[in-house]
């Protein structure tokens, strides 16, 4: 089910050279449930791509959402992005669900 999702985000960095995964405002982070290392869903709205990566907190009020690694391949700085996150469950879950604004500052819950 899905449990944590932010809609709208701008990518702020894409840094090949990284490990890999995705770093992301650790406020942004909070707000949706999203935990450091938790495997994610991240799909870009400007090029269709889709990939599977994990989370790296970013510095808090930074609006960092930096791809790392080999996903950077995938999607781009400037690229619009959601990033989801999935809980398996035995039934309903409440989403976390946010939307962000051009400078990846929070706008407004789903």
């Amino acid at each position: 089910m899905l449990r944590s999702k932010i809609h709208q985000a701008t990518v702020t960095d894409a840094d090949l050279r990284y490990v890999g995964s995705i770093t992301i405002d650790e406020e942004l982070m909070e707000m949706v449930g999203l935990l450091p290392g938790e495997k994610v869903m991240v799909v870009s709205n400007t090029s269709g791509a889709r990939l599977e990566t994990y989370t790296i907190p970013g510095k808090r009020g930074s609006g960092a959402m930096c791809m790392n690694g080999a996903a950077a391949h995938l999607i781009k700085k400037g690229e619009e992005i959601i990033v989801m996150g999935f809980e398996l469950a035995d039934g309903p879950i409440v989403a976390k669900q946010i939307v962000l604004g051009t400078n990846n500052e929070f706008l407004r819950w789903l």
